[in-house]
């Protein structure tokens, strides 16, 4: 059988939404903002930056846009930043995919699905008789890894199969989200007065760093608004769906992450979800009852699997495209002859991603996370000032450039913050992204070779 040489474009405008939507609804939101609320302690606050966290994405959104109509290929932002740039740069996003952008999301998502799963049952444990011999956390992080495993025999079988599966997810959550938005707002035990029980927020040095990185944390939950650009290749009519896709997808996620905030500040007073990582769960269980928070816990878990999916699918293909150009090993480049996807790719992403479930906590992932995550789309927004001034551009999205200046000025100022907050995870994230530099030369040495 000949093997396929290249992706094929498959993809129309709704199911590239829906993984669109599926990659940015994940663990973020359903976990973040109870750290939030420990790093602000102001509810009005913390509402203030998911609307900014929201109005960074889509300026981001108009600028990948513009990038995606122009070169849509498989990639993201190694392949904008490769060449309108050079290859080193867009090698070190590629590789930063590798173990931080979908890995450690893969991770985050499993162990948020977890979470929430033994949070509904918590004697699940004890029913599968594994109390006696597996510690609660060591049980957590098995069923997080069997999820991934699942997942990756899904995606394994082609991006058809996986679209399906993932226009399913996402129809799912988003109607989980809504519901819990409208009922929780409408017949949920609650009171807007939790918007006046806070502490007086002081921006002071201490105060911008914990809005620092409380944006990180955001931008983390958000992350995930320029996915349609990973898969360029399977993509029908990429001028328009790309952009399209982007722009349509983030501002409906900014509508539910401020409404679902708005909820939990209503449902949970303020000193209750300080550092509550289950503040989904949380909310559920004071707006309408145990059975309630067991029910939507429940619910909350198998919602993750959207946005687990959705990165799952979508990492592959930036490895697939590094592999193609000679700067990544040749096996990721292969494509199934049957099931036409990287399946290689698929399995060496997945096997970093359970290492990760191993190895560390919740916490310390996500702020490894967003501080990676934030770096190269900086790069490539910039990118947007090169393919204007060679008259390259494809698609003139409106804003130029301010909305790209805003995007990059507040990238650069969020990273600053969050670095002076928590400097241990964000050096690690720096030096992970400068650890491929020798890995590069060595495939740029044997590609010449």
């Amino acid at each position: 059988m000949e093997l396929p040489d290249k992706l094929q474009r498959k993809l129309g405008l709704f199911p590239v939404v829906n993984i669109v939507v599926a990659n940015i609804i994940g663990a973020g939101i359903f976990t973040t903002t109870g750290y939030l609320m420990g790093y602000l302690g102001n509810p009005l606050v913390m509402l203030s930056l998911w609307f900014l966290g929201g109005v960074i994405s889509l300026c981001g959104a108009l600028a990948f846009g513009e990038l995606g109509a122009t070169f849509p290929e498989a990639g993201g932002e190694y392949i904008f930043i490769s060449k309108l740039f050079h290859p080193l740069p867009g090698f070190l996003s590629g590789w930063l995919s590798l173990i931080v952008g979908f890995s450690a999301p893969i991770a985050a998502s499993a162990i948020g699905f977890s979470s929430y799963f033994t949070w509904a049952f918590p004697q699940f444990q004890q029913w599968l008789q594994m109390e006696s011999f597996v510690s609660e956390d060591l049980f957590n992080r098995l069923l997080a890894i069997i999820i991934i495993l699942v997942f990756t025999a899904v995606h394994y079988r082609g991006i058809v199969l996986g679209a399906k599966v993932q226009n399913g997810l996402t129809v799912m959550k988003v109607i989980l989200v809504v519901g819990l938005i409208i009922a929780g707002l409408t017949f949920g035990e609650g009171s807007f007065q939790n918007l006046a029980q806070a502490k007086e927020f002081r921006f002071d040095f201490g105060g911008w760093k914990s809005i620092g990185l409380s944006l990180m944390f955001i931008m983390f939950a958000y992350s995930g608004w320029n996915s349609a650009t990973y898969i360029g290749s399977e993509i029908k009519n990429p001028k328009k769906v790309i952009p399209g896709s982007l722009l349509i997808s983030t501002v409906i996620v900014i509508v539910l992450y401020l409404l679902l905030n708005v909820f939990f500040v209503y449902a949970v007073p303020p000193g209750k979800m300080v550092d509550e990582p289950e503040i989904g769960g949380l909310a559920a269980g004071l707006a309408f009852g145990k059975v309630a928070e067991m029910v939507i816990s429940l619910l909350i878990s198998f919602a993750l699997f959207s946005s687990l999916s959705a990165f799952i699918l979508l990492g592959p293909r930036v490895y697939y495209s590094m592999a193609r150009e000679g700067y990544f090993f040749n096996f990721v480049s292969r494509i199934h002859p049957r099931y036409e996807v990287p399946h290689l790719a698929v399995l060496l992403q997945s096997s970093i991603a359970i290492i990760l479930v191993l190895s560390g906590t919740f916490e310390q992932i996500l702020v490894y996370m967003g501080f990676s995550l934030g770096i190269f789309p900086i790069i490539a927004v910039l990118g947007i000032f090169k393919l204007r001034s060679r008259k390259e551009s494809k698609l003139k999205l409106p804003g130029y450039p301010f909305v790209h200046i805003f995007y990059i000025l507040t990238g650069i100022v969020m990273l600053v913050l969050a670095y002076f907050e928590k400097p241990i995870e964000s050096t690690i994230a720096v030096l992970t992204a400068l650890s491929g530099i020798p890995v590069y030369y060595w495939f740029k040495r044997k590609r010449i070779d």
